[in-house]
């Protein structure tokens, strides 16, 4: 079973993310008033998750990951190798693609009282229309990458029921640390 710090750090960033992205979504399919909130509620929040990001990648590091079920075949232990550096890969680049794309752009970032987050990327037109587009493309593959994860979690915990979901819930029984 994951330590408790790294359960919670998994379900809050999960609530979190989920906002992000929904707030992304909702950036681009608007011109209403809520363009301007979502904006405002998503720059900041991806300032947050970059953090706990980092913060998760620490905590993975002193804790580690309890084993996968010796029952599980050798593909779907790649294809969860491989998602998690996904999700590590999107949750950390996304947020810098962003910060560049609005460094690029010369946008502010929002700040915490006097400290103002500093720019990442030089004020070029050209750069920011790539760094836009590559958010904007990485945005989806993570959203799907996201629902695949949730796929995966709820599989393994309504039908397949070998511990794996138990692993990052206060559910089931403890399986061992590796």
């Amino acid at each position: 079973m994951f330590g408790l710090p790294s359960r919670i750090m998994h379900w809050l960033m999960a609530v979190l993310l989920m906002m992000q992205l929904l707030a992304g979504a909702g950036m681009v399919a608007t011109v209403s008033v809520w363009h301007e909130r979502l904006i405002a509620l998503h720059k900041p929040l991806g300032i947050c998750l970059l953090a706990l990001a980092i913060l998760r990648l620490v905590l993975r590091r002193l804790g580690g990951a309890p084993p996968l079920p010796a029952s599980m075949p050798g593909w779907q232990r790649r294809a969860s190798t491989l998602s998690h550096y996904a999700l590590y890969a999107l949750m950390l680049g996304m947020p810098l693609l962003g910060w560049a794309m609005q460094s690029a752009a010369a946008y502010p970032m929002p700040g915490v009282g006097a400290w103002h987050v500093p720019a990442i990327m030089p004020q070029n037109v050209a750069l920011y229309a790539w760094l836009r587009w590559a958010h904007g493309v990485g945005g989806q593959v993570f959203f799907v990458t996201v629902l695949i994860h949730i796929g995966a979690g709820l599989l393994h915990a309504l039908v397949i029921k070998d511990g794996v979901f138990a692993a990052i819930t206060r559910s089931g029984g403890k399986r061992p640390r590796r």
